[in-house]
């Protein structure tokens, strides 16, 4: 089964069971500080599952684009990755615990459908907990595993584990959460022994899918009150899935990385005497390795490039996590003989496969129609690192004679890390070139001094949260605040601003927006007090659900490059005349604002407070920052 046939299978079954299809969303989130990329299926849609409605109902089922490196360094191994696809399904307040598992046992086992054996599925479930600090206790979840019995999973292949495997949330530090249940598919033929299961030491065991069941509300005490709404949240990896379902033993040997894979194996040099590439997966595990890292990274580089809201390579943020993955890529291909750029090529294969042609759209389209900035900024990265590489070498060579003169041979990792920390030279070629040099560097040393560095500047860190930072009202007010300052940065600026992202906490705003050029002291305050007056105004702000083309059509603001359903929430602030004050409203409207939006907002805006922006900066080429806050 390719991957393509389990997408639609998912969706085909999922739909027949009530689901309405939704579409996936950005890999950039929107408004949340936490978390650099889209971390899984369910993080856009945390709002809903914290009770805003959905336009397209209870039932929902979609799949979803992924990135996650917080196991950079395990990708290369059979199973990691750093992008995957998760194919998602939720019930928002409609069915629970015992709908959740016979749809999934249902999917799993039908001939109609995976028609996995049974015998080969493993389950886990909550074990429970003893409430701290006066809070009750946290029972086990023994109605989850009595509904996998009843589906014939035996007691012997039910795992009860704790909190850090079977819980999710909350969102922040209150909010909804709950246990989990989740799937295992045995990969070593027999299980090891009779009471071989999930968690066991025998290693046979890969995860597959899991249901979430948010039914506690964690609140300030720390205490776990019952949901009166419950809803689940449910998340299965493509390329996983489809490795078992195939019998391969690593995600890189399905159909998935194949073109790609191939890709890699042309662009080594020849063996002596050969034609062609040299290199051949599945003949060397150390080239296996690098075949696979390059593999990986290259597609998680062209998804980010190709995202509607995509970021370019630079030292911070979700710009640097992109920079390391190429560098990381390039290095790779180094080590396998590839010299000068290459990664566009590949980059390439991936654009094909995943985006389509127009006749023909892939899963992602986006990837097509983003094609010829996706090869430039590559092109772009692979031109600056390999200067990062020469001038790290020529530092090399100037500091090498001293070197020599130490009787250990050694090389201390404090100068080592000034090599990566000053030229971005990597610690794996400083380690290269002082092999061929008789040297050893100080690894312990440059370990340490690397750690320290992440604890001051990490890019990848932060804990998902999912939707905005908090629900709290401060934060909402800055998400309204958003609205406010896009309808007011049009109104001075002109039509052609549009918002390229934020990032919100209860303390202040950042907003990004499309404009070439400084804001001037002028521009600015005008804008401040456009947003003020529409503060003072006490604005009404009403929400209505409609299709995107009467969105459109009514004049709703909506994020370019963004998939949206065919029913929409649309935000309006304002009404009829509140457009008609020059100083507040937007030319040829009638209400101040209007966007396409999934909430949540405040119901007026004359509690929000003052707004002032306390700096307006550029984020990237044709994109400016501003931070602002609510005093």
């Amino acid at each position: 089964m390719t991957a393509g046939d389990l997408r639609s299978k998912y969706i085909e079954f999922f739909i027949k069971h009530g689901h309405a299809q939704i579409q996936g969303k950005s890999l950039i989130p929107e408004n949340d500080p936490t978390v650099l990329f889209t971390t899984a299926g369910m993080h856009p849609l945390v709002p809903y599952l914290l009770g805003e409605p959905h336009p397209a109902g209870n039932r929902l089922v979609d799949y979803q684009k992924c990135i996650r490196t917080g196991d950079i360094d395990s990708v290369g191994d059979a199973s990691h990755l750093t992008f995957f696809e998760m194919l998602g399904n939720w019930s928002l307040g409609d069915y629970f615990k015992e709908g959740a598992i016979k749809m999934s046992f249902e999917f799993l086992t039908s001939p109609e459908w995976l028609n996995i054996p049974r015998e080969k599925l493993g389950v886990t479930v909550f074990q429970g907990e003893k409430g701290e600090n006066g809070a009750a206790d946290i029972p086990r979840d023994d109605e989850s595993a009595a509904v996998w019995k009843s589906l014939g999973i035996p007691e012997n292949r039910i795992a009860y584990l704790p909190r850090e495997d079977n819980w999710w949330g909350p969102a922040g530090t209150t909010g909804p959460c709950g246990p989990d249940s989740e799937m295992f598919y045995y990969t070593k033929g027999e299980p090891c022994g009779p009471d071989c299961k999930p968690g066991c030491p025998c290693g046979g065991w890969l995860e597959i899918w899991n249901d979430v069941f948010m039914q506690y509300n964690k609140d300030t005490e720390g205490k776990y009150i019952p949901l009166a709404r419950k809803c689940v949240d449910t998340g299965m990896g493509i390329e996983r899935t489809v490795t078992i379902l195939n019998g391969k033993d690593s995600v890189y040997d399905t159909e998935i990385f194949a073109g790609i894979i191939k890709a890699i194996e042309n662009l080594s040099p020849p063996l002596a005497g050969g034609a062609g590439g040299g290199v051949r997966y599945g003949a060397n595990p150390d080239t296996d390795k690098s075949i696979r890292i390059i593999a990986d990274h290259t597609r998680s580089s062209t998804f980010i490039l190709g995202d509607p809201k995509a970021v370019s390579p630079s030292n911070v943020g979700a710009g640097y996590v992109l920079r390391r993955l190429m560098r990381r890529a390039l290095r790779h291909g180094r080590k396998l003989g590839i010299e000068g750029q290459f990664l566009g090529k590949i980059a390439q294969v991936v654009i094909d496969e995943f985006g389509g042609t127009e006749a023909a759209p892939g899963a992602y389209p986006e990837l097509r129609e983003n094609a010829a900035y996706i090869i430039e900024e590559i092109d772009k990265e692979e031109k600056k690192f390999l200067q990062t590489l020469q001038h790290g070498e020529k530092e090399f060579e100037k500091i090498l004679p001293n070197l020599l003169k130490n009787p250990q041979k050694i090389m201390s990792g404090r100068l080592a890390f000034k090599l990566y920390d000053t030229y971005g030279f990597p610690i794996e070629l400083t380690e290269e070139l002082a092999g061929e040099n008789g040297l050893k560097v100080n690894r312990e040393e440059f370990d340490e001094a690397f750690k320290k560095h992440q604890e001051t500047s990490r890019a990848d860190g932060g804990v998902f949260k999912g939707g905005l930072a908090d629900h709290s009202e401060k934060t909402t007010a800055y998400h309204t605040a958003t609205h406010l300052l896009q309808a007011a940065l049009k109104r001075v600026l002109g039509e052609h601003v549009g918002q390229k992202g934020s990032n919100l906490t209860a303390e202040r705003m950042r907003f990004d927006f499309s404009h070439g050029a400084p804001l001037t002291a002028d521009e600015i305050k005008e804008v401040e007090d456009i947003v003020n007056g529409a503060i003072k105004a006490d604005l009404p702000v009403t929400m209505e659900v409609m299709s995107l083309d009467e969105a459109k059509t009514q004049g709703a603001t909506a994020l370019f490059g963004e998939k949206y359903e065919s029913q929409v929430k649309v935000y309006t602030i304002g009404g009829p005349g509140d457009g008609d004050d020059p100083k507040r409203g937007i030319s040829g409207t009638l209400f101040f604002s209007r966007e396409v939006c999934g909430g949540p907002h405040v119901t007026h805006t004359g509690d929000m407070g003052s707004f002032k922006i306390q700096k307006e900066q550029s984020s990237s080429a044709g994109v400016r920052r501003i931070r602002a806050v609510l005093l």
